[in-house]
């Protein structure tokens, strides 16, 4: 369970876990329809969305996903290994091994970019500090 949420015997309303996750209604209410949960949400009399505890775990691991660039679609299909239960964890492995990839492939064309940029700073702070910066990198009139 997570800090400071207590299911009770109604479970969590779309709003205390939009609160929860940091996510919008509108983006809870997608991850239902794209097949993103491990379990169908079920509803109260009132036709109110009662989730659980895990549901929120699970949403917050999604979002992580989301969040490193993982494609929906290898969200549902995550999903829907770990759904159909025990028996597919190599297959999940995998799934994960290679977003991993990706994300560290990322990492490091984004740790070159700063390299760069990084180097640029530098050069800028030097001008400025020493008073040469009029000048660096303007724009120069075409012939």
């Amino acid at each position: 369970m997570l800090p400071g949420m207590s299911t009770g015997s109604g479970g969590l309303s779309i709003g205390d876990v939009a609160e929860a996750t940091g996510m919008s209604v509108h983006a809870l209410r997608f991850f239902e329809r794209e097949g993103l949960f491990l379990r169908p949400i079920p509803r109260s009399g009132g036709g109110h969305r009662v989730y659980e505890a895990a549901d929120v775990e699970w949403l917050l691991l999604c979002d992580r996903f989301r969040a490193s660039g993982m494609p929906i679609a290898t969200i549902r299909r995550f999903a829907e290994l770990v759904r159909s239960g025990p028996g597919n964890e190599q297959d999940r492995l995998a799934l994960l091994r290679d977003h991993e990839r990706s994300v560290r492939a990322r990492i490091a064309e984004l740790t070159a970019c700063l390299e760069v940029i990084r180097g640029k700073v530098v050069a800028y702070e030097e001008h400025v500090r020493e008073g040469t910066a009029a000048g660096v990198w303007a724009p120069t009139p075409s012939p």
